[in-house]
């Protein structure tokens, strides 16, 4: 297990000028990537696949065995955030600019590929992994619209909340102890502004009469009140952490107590036997799922359905899972991940209840489409990036 830079902060990108182009109206889908017809079978290899990816999701501890059974050489770009995945996408035209295939997309980037039409429908039929899925990601929100297929969901995993045992007393059970000053200036919180969610999602629970209905669908009356409660929190956050590796460490200096976390930061300080626990609160939970995405303009497909269609198989997910420390989406994946590491399966929650995926509300782009009621006057996702930067500026 290792987890390597994965940092799914998104504001860094905007001083930089792309917010604007980062960020495309729902109204946008149409005519585009929605009238393409997916293919009905899987061609010869063109011998080439160009990924943009999350560091080591294409780790050659299990690609060796596609490229030497396909013959599609696999050329990686690792991206350290969603807003570069996006901008990578967005180069040179969109669609991957005819040079990438594939993008392992988080649910913060992916409905900004769709509406942007970077990227085109797939056919799942044609990755038989898929009807192996839980049934919540076989059409999650961030990768399916009006019931068409954008990608094929790959791994996941919760935000939780961790404590330090001996110093956090009692055991909490609530998400009221990061926005309380009992632990002031020992709380840890990640720098991302999809955080503005988690905010919300505690409001919709703890403030019914704010009539949150999702974390990420807020009129302006729900959006201000969860920027009000992450300003009052701002004084009593020691830091902002954009790397797990930068919480690990605040946790074994004794800087930090409680936060918002990842399983795998929990599992690698248990494993240096420092005395933490984690949950999900009463309130629920934020949480992020990838996807792997076809560029609208991808030069080499058949290899991209070919690698779609291997990465979705239980004993892949689970080698993956174990590589970078995150949960597949298929539950076929457990005995596989226990062979390969003792406890595993249970570690990363792929054996929990229903109940327990039930509780994590992941993650989507803010767009002004509420969602319900008929309303488009929810607040988008720049507004949300911009928010974020004064919250923590």
């Amino acid at each position: 297990m290792r987890w390597l830079t994965r940092r799914r902060a998104i504001g860094a990108l905007a001083a930089a000028g792309l917010l604007a182009a980062l960020v495309v109206p729902a109204t946008s889908i149409g005519s585009g990537s929605a009238a393409f017809s997916p293919p009905t079978k899987i061609g010869k290899g063109e011998g080439s696949l160009n990924v943009i990816e999350w560091p080591a999701y294409t780790d050659p501890s299990f690609a060796k065995p596609f490229e030497k059974a396909t013959g599609c050489t696999i050329h990686r770009k690792d991206a350290g955030s969603s807003n570069q995945m996006v901008a990578l996408m967005r180069a040179g035209g969109g669609g991957g600019g005819g040079q990438y295939d594939l993008v392992s997309a988080s649910g913060d980037a992916s409905l900004r590929l769709i509406y942007g039409k970077d990227v085109v429908p797939i056919n799942v039929n044609l990755l038989p992994g898929w009807k192996q899925f839980f049934p919540y990601f076989k059409s999650p929100a961030h990768n399916t619209v009006n019931g068409v297929h954008y990608g094929i969901s790959l791994q996941w995993g919760p935000n939780t909340l961790i404590y330090n045992t001996k110093k956090v007393k009692p055991a909490p059970t609530s998400w009221s102890v990061v926005y309380g000053k009992k632990y002031a200036g020992k709380i840890s919180i990640p720098n991302n502004p999809i955080q503005i969610a988690d905010a919300a999602l505690y409001l919709m629970k703890t403030k019914p009469a704010l009539g949150i209905r999702d974390p990420y669908e807020l009129t302006k009356g729900q959006f201000d009140a969860a920027v009000a409660l992450l300003k009052r929190q701002k004084p009593l956050v020691k830091r902002y952490w954009n790397y797990a590796a930068d919480q690990i460490t605040d946790f074994k200096n004794g800087d930090v107590t409680v936060g918002s976390t990842w399983p795998y930061q929990t599992l690698t300080l248990q494993a240096s036997k420092l005395s933490v626990k984690d949950l999900i609160p009463r309130e629920g939970t934020t949480g992020w799922a990838d996807t792997w995405m076809l560029a609208a303009k991808a030069p080499h497909p058949n290899c991209a359905y070919m690698w779609m269609k291997y990465v979705t198989m239980p004993k892949v997910e689970a080698q993956q899972a174990i590589v970078f420390g995150e949960t597949p989406v298929t539950p076929l994946a457990c005995p596989y991940m226990n062979k390969l590491q003792a406890g595993s399966c249970a570690q990363y929650h792929l054996n929990a209840p229903a109940a327990y995926l039930k509780s994590i509300h992941f993650w989507k782009v803010p767009i002004a489409d509420c969602g319900w009621g008929g309303r488009k006057d929810c607040v988008d996702f720049t507004a949300w990036q911009q928010a974020w930067t004064q919250i923590t500026g």
